[in-house]
């Protein structure tokens, strides 16, 4: 029986999370779960998964679980996210906190805990180098659960042995693949997407594409590759997840339903697979699968993260923190959805290379950068 401790359990991917969990009670148990401020949703899943360790934003929303739960181990605030995550009592932690926010909480799992499932994306592309090192030094298995990063790890499972010619990392455009972009595209449509069900900013960073653009920066860290060896592919159909190409020539692809809990239960029972009764696909219904180039001039945001790792780590810092900005200002109505790039290309151009060595130093850089964008 493995024990699951799930930052951001009210999320989608914690939600799909405890689904997988309460499919399989032979194999897992929900040890700790964290939220920002989801209330009522934290209570259910107490109720229905007894964990032994919860975290919730506000002292108040603590004090009032405390008075529910006799007994149950409740933490809040900033000092409790930082102590909950320093517990050692998970054999797999799932990074699912969104924002720069899951940074310091992914490098204490990596220190306390055997397994850290990531599904935030932020970490890598802010935290890379110093992620990745510790894991090593810790001897932490880091794994992905994002369905591209998941794909590709299954494609090199069996080819440690085998160079990687290229990553061939999928996108399915988002809402506005086949769309112009215009500054009067509202909230709604932007949150409109085709093909998943995701929080409101990494459905924003869909559409934006810069959801694919720090993807690229995580396969960068995750599979030791060099950006110049990852290919960004559109796939409308998203029904390849992403593919590997060999130096022999030989492509791998994983081909599966659109569904996030394969890549969530792999990663909590990896290498071996989970059954699920998720409808299997029907390659004779399917007949054809379409690839296409994204347009780096259309798709600013995806552009301006090939240029970010070009230029750094704290270049990528900056990246991230600008679009973290602007994304809020966009979802808030305080700024038009063209005005999401602009801002980050400004942050750019502003930004000089800074050597950064501590998680500290990230974060002061990331407010340091919110701090100095004005929006009107």
């Amino acid at each position: 029986m493995q024990k699951v401790a799930i930052f951001g359990s009210t999320g989608s991917i914690g939600t799909t999370t405890l689904k997988v969990i309460s499919e399989n009670p032979d194999k897992f148990t929900a040890n700790t779960l964290v939220t920002g401020g989801n209330l009522t949703r934290l209570v259910n899943q107490i109720m229905e998964f007894s964990p032994k360790h919860v975290y919730i934003r506000e002292k108040r929303n603590a004090d009032s679980i405390k008075e529910m739960f006799p007994g149950l181990d409740v933490y809040y605030g900033e000092q409790g996210l930082r102590a909950i995550s320093e517990l050692d009592d998970s054999d797999i932690a799932v990074s699912a906190l969104v924002g720069i926010a899951g940074l310091e909480p992914t490098y204490n799992m990596i220190k306390h805990t055997k397994k850290v499932a990531l599904a935030n994306k932020e970490v890598l592309v802010a935290g890379g180098e110093l992620i990745m090192k510790k894991a090593e030094e810790m001897g932490t298995q880091l794994l992905t659960v994002d369905s591209e990063h998941s794909a590709i790890m299954q494609c090199l499972n069996g080819e440690r042995n085998n160079p990687i010619n290229k990553i061939l990392l999928t996108a399915s455009g988002g809402p506005f693949f086949d769309k112009e972009i215009t500054e009067d595209i509202t909230v709604e449509q932007a949150l409109n997407h085709p093909t998943w069900t995701m929080g409101s900013k990494v459905t924003i960073d869909s559409s934006t594409m810069m959801n694919k653009g720090f993807e690229v920066i995580e396969a960068r860290w995750l599979f030791n590759v060099s950006p110049e060896n990852i290919e960004v592919v559109v796939h409308r159909q998203s029904l390849v997840h992403s593919m590997v190409q060999f130096d022999d020539g030989t492509i791998m692809a994983n081909i599966g339903p659109k569904d996030m809990q394969i890549p969530i239960a792999y990663a909590l029972n990896y290498p071996k697979r989970l059954q699920n009764g998720i409808e299997k696909l029907d390659l004779f219904k399917i007949r054809a699968l379409y690839f296409e180039k994204p347009d780096l001039n259309k798709f600013k945001c995806l552009k301006l993260a090939f240029d970010a790792i070009k230029a750094g780590h704290s270049s990528q810092v900056v990246l991230n923190a600008a679009n973290e900005v602007a994304v809020k200002a966009f979802l808030d109505k305080r700024i038009k959805y063209t005005d999401i790039p602009k801002i980050i290309e400004n942050s750019l151009a502003a930004h000089r290379k800074v050597k950064l060595s501590t998680v500290e130093q990230i974060l002061q850089l990331d407010e340091d950068v919110c701090r100095s964008i004005q929006i009107f």
